[in-house]
């Protein structure tokens, strides 16, 4: 985007959120709006595509905490006909103010990115300076996959369909028609800045002629009208690791939004969602699985087998008089961790009491009540209670 972009087109009235807008409220007005003019949902319709392209533009500057901060001083200074300081001093400044502290000339302050952003720096005196336009990084991208629970587990490669903003193809990012090439701009001899004269002090600007590109097109590419951009849609192939977790947000270097002069890529930012398993639940690096218990088991004691996630059962070695609720633990048959071992698996036993007994079976119990019969196992807690 150019400084003329940052100064007539109003990126928070774009996506229908205000200046104060956080970086939440910001992404979720954009992910409603993409749903809704995304050229796969309106098939031919240009106005649709046109206002896809105009909301993707306005997210890029927004949703990057650095060029939304840039974006909001171009238009606080340029954008109601320049700044407004009062009468000049003998120093230089305006109203009291220095210039030099104000804007700054190092390349490490607020001021020194502006300056990148104007294509110059502020000058005192009524002296200018400029500087050729520099690289600049391409802006960091979020995206959204769902994944099966096992390919979670198990880590996956998935393909990523992404649509933005980027070299136009049909011109190489020249902006001229094929078969042509832009011309260096004569006005600004290549820089993309001009400079203005204000009396006491004189700064640089855009350059009118090429608007800041420094590049002039006589005959433009017809598909990006000589800007050199275009929205485009790319798919790209990205490793999931083993082990993510539901809602985990996934760094891949390098492949977010293309950058302008020579600048580098962006990063990809992917946010995963996990479906959940009929049988298994995660805790962390640990599996958790619930397993029914018969009475009898849980009175008696005994071996049972249970299942692990992409393996063969194990047994499990059930004490006598285990109660319901109990949870044993399996060593090793949780997640994978990022050092190579991997978490357990918990296993909760969930005792089944009999409801439809046979009359053999329900004087068999009445037996072991009266065999077991002893003291009230509530009295305790109703003295207490009358206490």
């Amino acid at each position: 985007m150019s400084t003329k972009d940052f100064l007539e087109k109003d990126y928070y009235k774009t996506l229908g959120v205000s200046k104060g807008a956080s970086a939440d409220e910001i992404k979720k007005s954009y992910r409603k709006l993409a749903r809704k003019y995304h050229p796969d949902a309106n098939e031919g319709d240009a106005k649709a595509e046109a206002r896809f392209k105009e909301i993707s533009e306005a997210y890029t500057v927004l949703s990057d905490e650095k060029r939304r901060k840039e974006y909001d001083e171009a238009r606080s200074l340029f954008g109601s006909g320049g700044p407004r300081m009062g009468g000049s001093t003998s120093s230089g400044g305006y109203g009291g103010f220095d210039l030099g502290d104000l804007f700054g000339s190092g390349s490490g302050t607020a001021g020194g990115r502006l300056g990148d952003l104007l294509g110059g720096v502020f000058g005192r005196g009524g002296g200018t300076t400029t500087q050729q336009a520099r690289p600049r990084r391409g802006a960091d991208v979020e995206t959204e996959t769902s994944l099966s629970f096992g390919d979670a587990i198990d880590g996956v490669t998935v393909s990523l369909r992404l649509t933005g903003e980027g070299p136009c193809k049909a011109c190489m990012g020249t902006g001229a028609k094929a078969g042509t090439v832009p011309k260096v701009c004569p006005t600004c001899e290549g820089t993309g800045t001009g400079s203005r004269n204000l009396g006491s002090f004189g700064f640089s600007e855009p350059c009118k002629t090429c608007r800041g590109r420094g590049l002039v097109v006589d005959d433009p590419c017809p598909t990006c009208s000589g800007s050199g951009r275009a929205m485009s849609t790319r798919t790209i192939q990205a490793r999931i690791p083993a082990g993510v977790a539901d809602g985990q947000r996934i760094k891949i270097p390098g492949k977010g939004a293309p950058g302008e002069r020579g600048g580098p890529a962006g990063d990809l930012y992917v946010r995963v969602h996990v479906e959940p398993h009929k049988v298994f639940g995660r805790s962390g690096h640990n599996l958790t699985l619930t397993v029914p218990l018969a009475f009898t088991e849980a009175t008696l004691g005994g071996e049972i087998k249970v299942p692990t996630h992409h393996g063969m059962p194990v047994s499990l070695r059930i004490p006598a008089g285990t109660p319901s609720g109990r949870t044993f633990r399996v060593r090793g048959k949780g997640v994978r961790r990022k050092d190579g071992t991997s978490g357990d698996l918990l296993v909760t036993v969930d005792v089944q009491v009999p409801t439809d007994l046979s009359a053999k079976a329900k004087s068999a119990l009445e037996e072991f009540r009266d065999a077991t019969a002893g003291p009230d196992p509530r009295g305790d807690l109703l003295r207490q209670a009358s206490a």
